[in-house]
């Protein structure tokens, strides 16, 4: 069914769930897996910036760290990430991310905000899935440890065949 599954993930709890749901799924279709990870210029941190130099800086060194624990993840799981981390808007960057390598499934996920947290966060007058050209995942089911061992185990020992004609 999916061939190219991009994750969007930013360490967070959230993206760890978009993580491991993500994995789980192109473990059971067999996918190629990439990997994005987003530093956003966020009005918090500019004015992070003009108050701290150095915050920009800061922030992206966390991203990286982050960033290369999601590569890691994803080694330790059997897959070859194409990982990818970039200074930018989310929106645009894994819209950009998801032509270039012809994602047809896109898996990030959902953190609750408050109006307030929308307004600080930056613009929310577009939507990822009005974006993309392909399917988009929100990842909202935690899985814990033992589960999802179980599941990717399984996953592994029996691939599961798509019928192509219907």
């Amino acid at each position: 069914m999916y061939q190219r599954i991009l994750l969007a993930y930013d360490g967070s709890a959230e993206g760890r769930t978009a993580l491991r749901e993500g994995a789980l799924l192109a473990r059971c279709c067999n996918a190629q897996v990439f990997l994005l990870s987003v530093v956003g210029g966020s009005p918090g941190v500019q004015l992070a910036e003009g108050a701290f130099a150095g915050a920009i800086d800061h922030e992206h060194q966390q991203l990286k760290v982050v960033f290369e624990e999601g590569v890691e993840r994803l080694k330790q799981m059997g897959f070859s990430p194409v990982a990818k981390l970039v200074i930018g808007d989310p929106l645009v960057e894994i819209r950009s991310f998801c032509k270039e390598v012809r994602a047809d499934l896109v898996v990030v996920g959902h953190r609750r905000r408050t109006f307030v947290e929308r307004w600080w966060a930056g613009r929310s007058d577009a939507y990822l899935v009005d974006q993309i050209d392909c399917s988009l995942l929100i990842a909202r089911n935690w899985i814990d440890d033992e589960t999802f061992r179980t599941e990717m185990a399984a996953a592994a020992g029996h691939p599961r065949s798509v019928d192509r004609d219907g």
